[in-house]
């Protein structure tokens, strides 16, 4: 959790002290292997809420975690709770709590910073070293019954909109952050790289900010054929493969209907998608790596430089909770069509919303309603 919280020997401790009752947690402890376990919540601190959770949605870093124990530098060494997409109802606010109250459904920012480094005074919180990250190791997540959070990182959401919906503004997030370091607008031509859960909430973004063309290109048929669906103006098929490049940006300018790609967006990391969106861009133009891709990339960097392409990278996001509910409120984004299954709670029900979420295919955004 983003307060920390203790282990589930600690846990297990609490439990058999008869506490009313026991908080539950789904809890990775080794490769590809989830359990549902007892987690003891910390001491509720003033500027804290304690929060039921309601919706809980999977991420790909979630199930990259359960399959490998790892991203990048980021290593799970000791069980962790899962989870950090997350929505919920207000159940307890600290004395220092004044702008929410018990009852109130709240959206919640995943990451406590430290407010002190030069990031987090800059306003770049989201570079904060000693950020505290729903399940990024060693910080425990947010798929339990409860979790303990700083009341300051909790939004509220408004009538009509839904705990679902809630739980979407992180991956939603991720999109709009992009879209402002990418400066997207009412004249900017867009394309987005990937159509994954990360394109697809970034494509709702980019229409939101205003872009007058989005073309959106992925390998999968069904993914394009979603895209569409949520305004697309254009797609393309993609393969995986190096020698098709040059046909494939020739096939993707087309599509752009003589207008420039002046940003591309690159939600998937790969040397082949980031080369796509390198040659695709206009001079001048710039390019957004989202998220953390693959480590080592081979890149076309000498004719992005000629054509002085800016490669800015994107990661999580900073000061997006209230624009995203206020997207959603009003209509302009609407996340709902990507919430593709539903699970409930219980050791079988993570397990195969899990499996569900790793195969892909039809499964956008897997979502717990606990």
């Amino acid at each position: 959790m983003g307060k920390g919280a203790q282990g589930s020997d600690a846990a297990a401790a609490a439990a058999g002290a008869g506490e009313v009752e026991e908080n539950m947690a789904a809890w990775l402890v080794a490769k590809n292997t989830l359990k549902i376990m007892p987690f003891k919540l910390p001491p509720l601190g003033p500027h804290d809420v304690r929060v039921r959770m309601k919706a809980v949605g999977i991420c790909g870093s979630d199930v990259h975690y359960l399959r490998e124990m790892r991203i990048a530098h980021f290593v799970v060494k000791e069980p962790m709770v899962i989870g950090h997409e997350c929505a919920g109802v207000i159940e307890e606010v600290g004395a220092g709590v004044t702008h929410l109250s018990v009852g109130d459904r709240v959206a919640l920012e995943p990451g406590v910073s430290c407010w002190r480094c030069r990031h987090c005074k800059g306003g770049r919180y989201n570079l904060c070293s000693d950020m505290k990250f729903f399940a990024t190791p060693p910080v425990h997540g947010s798929l339990a019954n409860q979790v303990v959070h700083p009341g300051d990182l909790c939004f509220k959401l408004p009538d009509g909109v839904t705990l679902e919906e809630g739980a979407m503004c992180e991956p939603l997030s991720v999109g709009v952050h992009a879209c402002r370091r990418a400066g997207v607008g009412p004249e900017t031509g867009v394309l987005v790289v990937g159509a994954g859960p990360i394109g697809l909430v970034t494509l709702l973004a980019a229409r939101a900010f205003g872009a007058p063309k989005v073309v959106i290109v992925d390998v999968d048929d069904h993914r394009l054929s979603v895209a569409t669906s949520l305004g697309a103006h254009a797609t393309v098929k993609v393969s995986t493969r190096d020698e098709d490049l040059d046909a494939e940006v020739e096939r993707i300018q087309a599509a752009m209907g003589g207008a420039d790609i002046d940003v591309s967006l690159d939600c998937a990391g790969f040397s082949k998608t980031m080369s796509t969106a390198l040659e695709a861009t206009r001079a001048g133009g710039k390019v957004c790596l989202i998220g953390m891709g693959h480590n080592e990339m081979t890149l076309p960097m000498t004719s992005a430089a000629v054509r002085e392409v800016d490669v800015v990278g994107v990661f999580r996001y900073k000061d997006t909770w209230p624009l995203c509910i206020d997207f959603l409120r009003s209509g302009k984004v609407d996340v709902k069509p990507l919430i593709t299954h539903r699970f409930g709670f219980s050791q079988r029900d993570v397990e195969e919303a899990f499996e569900v979420s790793a195969r892909g295919r039809d499964a956008i955004k897997v979502m717990f309603n606990l």
